[in-house]
C-alpha cells in the first residue's frame, strides 16, 4: 500500500479534519505502543499500520 493511498483511506474513515489529529494522538498496541505517525516515521509499512487501524476501529468494509 502507497503512503497515499493510506492516507486517504484514514481521510475516508475519519474525516478530513480528524485524520491526522486522531493519527497523532491515538496509542495503538499492535504498533508497539506507537501512534500511527510514529509508526510511520519509524519506517512501519503502511499496510501494517492501515491493518493495526482497522483492529482498533470499525472501518468499513470497503476501506479494508
Amino acid at each position: 500500500m502507497r503512503l497515499s493511498d493510506f492516507w486517504d483511506r484514514m481521510r475516508r474513515h475519519f474525516g478530513e479534519a480528524y485524520a491526522e489529529s486522531w493519527a497523532r494522538d491515538y496509542v495503538i498496541a499492535e504498533l508497539g505502543g506507537r501512534t500511527v505517525t510514529q509508526a510511520l516515521a519509524e519506517g512501519v509499512a503502511a499496510k501494517t499500520v492501515w491493518r493495526a487501524v482497522c483492529k482498533v476501529t470499525d472501518v468499513d468494509a470497503k476501506l479494508r
